[in-house]
């Protein structure tokens, strides 16, 4: 990983910016002020900006409404909130109801055999506001063990699920989707243009294993800081570290992109 000084003058104009929330935006669970005026930035210098995240859709609805933003992609990119002029924004989904109805159950069945099997396993706060996936704490209001860890992920995929870990939640679903696809998703619902043929003009921010999938696909991917804990579990890194951590490291790498790139 180079730090941010090695940034190169892309050839083309930046459209815009993926990044994660929990701890890439936010510090000790909340958005910090650089970090917010650094969304602020990007849009007022004409770039897109979607936060792209596991966290639930009852969780994020406000934020989508309330921060500087194009959409917020929930639930590691089954579905998304879209802002409106009228303040109460639109959800929109990747899965039908009728698949998200059928998921739900069988999500609950491995959830209970989660808490009862692994000591000190519990359901994430946040929940309720779920709808297309299950959240196990490991490190927000619940410390787990890597072998506590691991063996939640071994029990989500022995049921057929997609697992994954971020810096706070394990993170269980039904379906193929995931933050790379839900990027692809919102941009054609948002533009109708597909991001494969646009990977030079995005930037992907991230602090985790679940963003793996966006560093291996973005040529300009960059971890802030606090990536570090999580380094020897990458087989992707990003190309690019900032030198703060969580929301200092995200207003670090809008300020270096904003002063150093071209924008169209």
């Amino acid at each position: 990983m180079l730090d941010l000084s090695h940034w190169q003058r892309p050839p083309q104009p930046w459209l815009g910016v993926f990044t994660d929330i929990d701890d890439t935006l936010t510090t000790e669970g909340a958005i910090t002020a650089d970090a917010l005026q650094a969304l602020a930035e990007l849009k007022r210098a004409g770039l897109m900006v979607i936060p792209i995240t596991g966290r639930p859709m009852g969780w994020s609805r406000d934020f989508a409404q309330a921060w500087p933003v194009d959409a917020l992609v929930a639930e590691n990119g089954a579905a998304a909130w879209l802002p409106q002029a009228n303040g109460t924004p639109q959800a929109i989904y990747q899965q039908s109801a009728a698949e998200r109805s059928t998921n739900w159950t069988r999500m609950q069945e491995v959830a209970a055999r989660i808490v009862r099997e692994v000591p000190g396993a519990a359901l994430a706060q946040d929940s309720a506001g779920r709808e297309t996936d299950i959240a196990i704490d490991h490190s927000e209001f619940t410390h787990l063990p890597a072998a506590a860890i691991d063996e939640v992920v071994r029990i989500m995929r022995s049921a057929g699920m997609v697992a994954t870990v971020s810096s706070i939640h394990i993170n269980g679903w039904f379906g193929n989707h995931h933050k790379l696809s839900g990027a692809r998703w919102i941009l054609r619902e948002l533009c109708a243009r597909p991001l494969d043929q646009e990977w030079q003009q995005w930037v992907y921010v991230g602090d985790s294993t679940n963003d793996q999938v966006m560093f291996e696909h973005f040529p300009t991917s960059v971890g802030v800081a606090n990536i570090a804990r999580f380094l020897p579990q990458l087989r992707f890194k990003p190309r690019f570290v900032t030198q703060q951590a969580r929301g200092a490291g995200f207003a670090e790498l809008a300020q270096r992109l904003l002063a150093n790139a071209p924008r169209g």
